[in-house]
């Protein structure tokens, strides 16, 4: 028996040492051979082009890789433990081949049978991302071993890891944690939570398997598992371990997903940069900063979102997307949604669901998620209609139906909606130099990548009538002017066409009363008779200073109502006119491109202003247009509770566009909602009604602990009370403050006459 063991522990000697010296000739050989490691020296990875907003928020990445490099010292602490505890947790005290980990991985396969476990270090995935192959055998495995050794030999223990966490590959196009972090999470790595960080510690053992988006219920198992590694290192608390499990993380599905949602604008800069620098910019790390402000673009995005919401809901329910057969069996009918669910996207906000059941008080729905949500009565009555036994089945809600849902506000209600073929558009800029401060070109740029904001050739409908305006006061009439709002019929040589016989907008007419009331109703008859005692060529030449392309604005009569076509941007721009005191300003988006270290190649900035009309005139029409806010067609932005806010609705004709186009002295803003086939947006949709309610939330957001700041009155503005209804000076106090030019007197009627070339009658 002696001799039996004798004999054991030689061959096992013999092999240990046989099995040894052809690991070292190996080596020997093999790792001279070994590749440079200049790579890792001096890491430059392809980097994407990425936009940011004036102050640092990600709105677009345009590249082959999505990838952000980061400094270790700049990653959270978190995040570096949980990849540890994931990955190798003897990572600062192995030399490259973790021996204890060699055998434990051993012992276990031996046991359970098979190959379950590896035994690969950071430092070995280092070395297979960057030089080797990822087929499973031993030579690969002893080149992997020996260049983990030579790496560990050239570079500290931090700069490994910093290459590890900045080159791996995360899934969804994701190389890196910090490429990760904003594709999962929407948020730079620096502010992802412990549970956050434990979710993407868990996805280099496998990407696809463990990708919160495709396998939510796999990604929570393996995020578990790390956050126990965790506690069980001591690198976390019991609190901070239940804390994490507890946390619901909502995953971002959207493709595309940013700090802020700007697409529109993040476009036109990636064409602009293509044309100057060529390809070089989808890897050589460029970076973009724009005048966008994160929450001008967050507010204005959000706007929209909601208006084309509240639009479907005052339209009605349009029924299901599709139909999913569920099959009885309950964990088939998971799979059968999880599955449908996953090939829909979310679009901008209208997340896909299935119906689980529609009860008398309330329908049951599943998120992509897995969150089971219930609508109740106010959803079930919204869809009554589609609730029919009677309906097909395709349009009919029930078990399996694939429907939309969206809510206005985080932590709000989810409500019924669908994907909207109606598009909107909003943009804003800061009316003193003209910086573009929010940009949404469309509802969904991943549906339609028309830039509507500075694409989309509308009739302006009666926001135009302020230029016009504005064109009167400059030949002599006065806010206290009266005008009759009477019939009309036009000869065809002053409408380009056949006789026109316009209409007020409600089809009623009030009589005499005076300009400032006319634009606050937004008076068509009125603006007509205001166009005419102003002129048409003079008004045509005059409406040009504001910038707008008057090749597309003709000179006729028609033009009273908006009947020229515009673009949001150009909108605003002329608005910004009157909100900065008569200057005109060009809009511009962008502030300055750097290099990936920070090297500015180029810097922007804005073009000067130039003097458009007279700041009595800016001044006298912003007043005209508070009172279409204090008392006309825009009373919905009083809700705001400022003083501040000038402005006009416009609905051209036939409903086809819903604009209002306002202001406060930072901010100009146009908000627009049509069809891109011009159709009706029903009887009932006005600028009032459709567009303001966006410019209201934006307004709401961007002005919030913003003090009032009235325009001033500039010299050359006198003050007359007048009878607030006939326009006729008021002797001895009373009547209503009117604003007059200084070298016009009040007339008798309250009217203004300049001392030649005296107006036509205003009847």
């Amino acid at each position: 028996m002696t001799r039996w063991w004798h004999y054991l522990l030689g061959a096992m000697t013999i092999l240990f040492v046989a099995t040894t010296a052809v690991v070292a000739l190996a080596a020997a050989i093999i790792y001279p051979n070994l590749p440079s490691l200049e790579t890792l020296k001096d890491y430059r990875p392809k980097q994407p082009l990425r936009i940011f907003t004036e102050d640092g928020a990600l709105i677009g990445e345009f590249g082959e890789e999505r990838r952000a490099v980061v400094r270790l010292k700049d990653t959270p602490k978190h995040l570096r433990q949980a990849i540890l505890a994931a990955e190798d947790e003897r990572f600062y005290q192995h030399g490259g081949v973790d021996t204890l980990g060699v055998l434990r991985a051993a012992v276990s396969n031996v046991l359970s049978g098979g190959v379950k476990e590896g035994a690969s270090t950071i430092t070995m995935q280092v070395a297979r991302n960057f030089f080797l192959s990822s087929e499973k055998t031993l030579t690969r495995k002893l080149n992997e071993a020996l260049l983990a050794i030579k790496i560990e030999h050239a570079l500290s223990k931090d700069e490994i890891l910093e290459l590890y966490i900045n080159h791996i590959y995360l899934g969804q196009r994701a190389y890196g944690f910090a490429a990760a972090a904003q594709i999962y999470y929407g948020k730079p790595l620096a502010n992802i939570s412990l549970a956050e960080a434990a979710m993407l510690a868990g996805l280099p053992k496998a990407p696809s398997a463990y990708n919160p988006v495709v396998n939510p219920a796999r990604a929570r198992t393996r995020q578990y598992y790390v956050l126990g590694r965790m506690k069980s290192l001591g690198f976390i608390n019991e609190a901070e371990y239940r804390h994490a499990r507890e946390l619901r993380l909502p995953v971002k599905y959207s493709p595309q997903n940013f700090e802020a949602e700007a697409p529109h604008l993040a476009e036109l800069v990636r064409q602009r940069m293509h044309q100057k620098y060529g390809d070089a910019i989808y890897t050589s790390g460029m970076r973009v900063y724009t005048t966008l402000r994160r929450l001008d673009q967050t507010a204005a995005s959000n706007g929209v979102r909601q208006g084309v919401l509240e639009f479907h809901r005052r339209r009605g329910y349009q029924g299901p997307e599709g139909q999913l057969k569920l099959p009885t069996d309950a964990v088939e009918a998971d799979k059968a949604i999880e599955a449908a669910l996953l090939d829909r996207e979310e679009v901008n906000g209208f997340l896909p669901a299935v119906v689980l059941a529609v009860e008398k008080a309330r329908i049951r729905i599943r998120l992509r998620s897995g969150d089971d949500v219930d609508l109740g009565a106010a959803e079930l009555k919204y869809a009554e209609r589609h609730l029919s036994g009677k309906l097909a089945k395709d349009k009919r809600l029930a078990r399996g139906s694939i429907v939309r849902v969206a809510r206005t506000d985080p932590g709000a209600p989810w409500q019924l909606t669908y994907l909207p073929q109606v598009e909107a558009a909003f943009v804003s800029l800061d009316p003193a130099n003209g910086a573009i401060r929010a940009m949404v070109g469309g509802f969904s740029f991943a549906r339609n990548q028309y830039n509507h904001v500075t694409q989309a050739w509308r009739q302006a409908g009666s926001s135009f009538k302020p230029f016009v305006y504005s064109a009167a006061l400059e030949r002599g009439v006065t806010p206290a002017s009266v005008f009759e709002d009477a019939p009309i019929s036009v000869d065809p040589a002053e409408t380009g066409g056949v006789v026109w016989e316009p209409k007020n907008y409600d089809g009623e007419m009030e009589g005499a009363m005076t300009l400032r009331s006319a634009l606050a109703k937004s008076k068509n008859l009125i603006s007509i008779r205001v166009l005419q005692a102003a002129g048409n060529q003079f008004t045509h030449e005059y409406v040009s200073r504001f910038g707008f392309d008057m090749a597309r604005i003709p000179p006729y009569l028609t033009m009273a109502l908006g009947a020229g076509e515009v673009t949001p941007l150009a909108l605003a721009s002329g608005y910004a006119v009157f909100a900065n005191g008569g200057s005109r300003v060009t809009p511009w988006h962008l502030l300055k491109v750097t290099d990936k270290d920070g090297k500015v190649l180029e810097s922007f900035a804005p073009l000067g202003a130039t003097r458009a009309i007279d700041a009595r005139n800016a001044f006298v029409t912003t007043t005209l247009m508070r009172d279409v806010i204090r008392r006309g067609t825009a009373t919905g932005a009083l809700k705001l509770g400022r003083g501040d806010l000038a402005g006009k609705t416009g609905t051209s004709n036939e409903h086809h566009d819903a604009w209002f186009a306002g202001f406060q002295a930072t901010r100009v803003g146009v908000a627009w909602m049509g069809y891109d086939q011009p159709r009706s947006l029903g009887s009932g949709e006005t600028g009032g009604g459709t567009a303001l309610p966006i410019w209201v939330r934006y307004m709401g957001e961007v002005l919030r602990g913003v003090p009032e700041m009235p325009p001033a009155m500039p010299e050359g503005v006198v003050v007359v009370n007048v009878d607030a209804k006939t326009g006729v000076s008021v002797e001895g106090g009373g009547g209503t403050p009117e604003f007059f030019f200084q070298e016009f007197a009040p007339g008798a009627t309250g009217g203004s006459e300049p001392a030649a070339d005296p107006l036509p009658a205003f009847n």
